[in-house]
């Protein structure tokens, strides 16, 4: 689905799958579930399987995971 396929300016319900998603109810955009911007559809390419939550960026899906726990919070020295 591309920005003209309806959904007008509202936010998608999407189910976020392994390398995939599903969109469940027509949207623009999801909103980062970590820094709260909007993401249009056609932009959307991170995302958590196990939280169902979209990311904006990269750097909001490592934070979201050592918020989760997956990662520890410091490298060590």
């Amino acid at each position: 689905m591309n920005r003209f396929e309806g959904g007008g300016n509202r936010e998608a319900k999407v189910r976020y799958l392994d390398a995939d998603f599903q969109i469940l109810s027509p949207g623009s955009y999801v909103v980062c579930a970590m820094t709260g911007k909007p993401i249009l559809i056609d932009e959307l390419k991170y995302w958590s399987v196990a939280r169902q939550e979209p990311y904006a960026d990269a750097l909001a899906s490592f934070e979201a995971e050592k918020r989760a726990g997956a990662l520890p919070s410091q490298q060590p020295r």
